[in-house]
């Protein structure tokens, strides 16, 4: 009989990625979550995984091997007090992983501020067209594979590698139990308020990542990260490759061929590898690439052979995803979370519309933004947007009507998501680009908003 295990948090993207790989390896699982919503829901329930709403003790079968724990959860939890009180074994979804996919396996650990689930998806991407068939574990639902994990057949095992804590038990950054080979350091800034005092806490969980690395393996760099500079100055003990755009004689670099990021060349230690043309936008977007890139190469892809690939490369859901165009309206889904990640996507959108009119529908639901850990640079980071609707729920610590006044283009703060989709009806025109912006499920704002637009044609 298969072992059976139980998640909790099991609809996050990281826990509904273990749920997935559990199911593939032979496990019997189920789980539970407070906040049940697409796409994990999804693809749990087409992975034939029970969920279950609520953390309730009840919801944990007798016959469980094993409770898998997210780190959601914390003590006075109902479903984390009766595991401890019945003396259930239990571990913490990055120990699971590193103990039950990745022994054996050659890891390459995504790690960063931004850009860590699109980056981990572009290097997974590019070890499928080489022919490697490597495993991964990716923060979403990436859309050439359908689904957010698998084991994959192949030697390489490719994970979104979060600074986050790993569980209420272990307050360690989850990549530190990945222990990989090649390790992308993609960017370095202040985030998770809830966890992290300042950027100096966040750097030393990034240096016990550093010191994991073997010898033979690589780390990639960003190499316009003074903070990333920083880290390798405490101490590093692996070959660093490093890349960027704006900087000379880094190992790798691009040229860019248009403006919006959708076309550039890549070059590598001075010499031109190829150009790509791809569907992302944004000067961060072909950052990631170059990282992806310079992975591939660290274990031994041919590079040249697999620039073409790009081309046919179409993401992760929730990253800028195109989800429609009703009426010459255009709505996009995106995850953005941080004021550095929302203007740069912003500047992407920006330099493929132009002059179109961009209205950006905002909800501040990571632990950092309700914390009002970003509030200054907020309204900064909206610039590229020509009208900000703000959600500000009445459990919102902070007075979004400072950010909305200091808005460079029109602004309005709602309490509700009826609210937001009526104020974008009214507001919206013809050539007008949507973006919804949240790291959390919006209520489904971005689809119902799509279809208030598909009911009035």
């Amino acid at each position: 009989m298969a072992n059976k295990i139980h998640i909790l948090g099991i609809a996050g993207t990281f826990m509904g990625g273990v749920a997935a790989l559990a199911r593939e390896i032979g496990y019997e699982v189920e789980g539970s979550d407070q906040a049940v919503y697409p796409p994990m829901s999804t693809q749990l329930e087409q992975l034939g995984i029970a969920l279950q709403q609520g953390y309730a003790p009840e919801h944990i079968s007798p016959g469980c091997d094993e409770v898998v724990i997210g780190n959601a959860l914390s003590r006075g939890n109902l479903a984390v007090e009766h595991v401890l009180d019945a003396g259930l074994k239990y571990t913490s979804g990055a120990q699971w992983l590193s103990e039950r996919v990745l022994p054996g396996r050659e890891t390459l650990a995504v790690a960063g501020t931004h850009g860590k689930t699109t980056t981990t998806t572009i290097l997974t991407f590019l070890l499928q067209a080489a022919g490697r068939e490597p495993g991964f574990l990716i923060g979403g639902v990436a859309e050439d594979f359908g689904m957010s994990a698998r084991i994959g057949t192949g030697r390489e095992f490719v994970v979104e590698a979060d600074e986050y804590d790993t569980a209420f038990f272990d307050k360690r950054s989850k990549f530190v139990h990945y222990r990989p080979q090649v390790a992308i350091l993609n960017n370095l800034e202040f985030d998770h308020a809830d966890i992290f005092d300042d950027v100096a806490a966040i750097q030393r969980q990034f240096h016990h990542l550093v010191r994991t690395v073997p010898r033979r393996g690589r780390l990639i760099v960003n190499g316009e990260d003074e903070r990333l500079a920083e880290v390798l100055a405490m101490g590093c003990w692996t070959p660093v490759e490093r890349f960027g755009l704006d900087i000379e004689g880094l190992d790798w670099t691009a040229r860019l061929l248009a403006d919006d990021g959708s076309a550039f060349v890549v070059i590598h230690e001075g010499g031109e590898l190829g150009e790509v043309r791809w569907p992302l936008l944004g000067r961060h977007n072909v950052m990631n690439a170059l990282a992806a890139l310079a992975a591939c190469n660290a274990v031994g892809v041919d590079v040249k052979g697999v620039l073409a690939a790009l081309a046919e490369f179409r993401s992760v859901k929730r990253r800028m995803e195109l989800l429609g165009e009703v009426h010459g309206v255009t709505v996009y889904d995106d995850f953005a979370h941080h004021p550095t990640a929302i203007a740069t996507t912003l500047a992407g959108l920006r330099a493929k519309v132009g002059d179109a009119r961009i209205m950006v529908a905002m909800e501040p639901r990571s632990n950092s933004m309700r914390l009002g850990a970003h509030a200054d640079a907020l309204a900064p980071s909206l610039d590229g947007a020509d009208a900000v609707v703000f959600l500000q729920r009445p459990e919102l610590a902070w007075d979004a009507g400072k950010v909305v006044s200091a808005l460079r283009g029109d602004g309005i703060a709602v309490s509700d998501v009826d609210a937001l989709i009526g104020r974008l009806r009214e507001c919206v025109q013809r050539g007008d680009h949507v973006v919804f912006m949240s790291n959390g499920g919006f209520d489904g704002a971005p689809r119902r908003f799509l279809a208030t637009l598909r009911e009035s044609a």
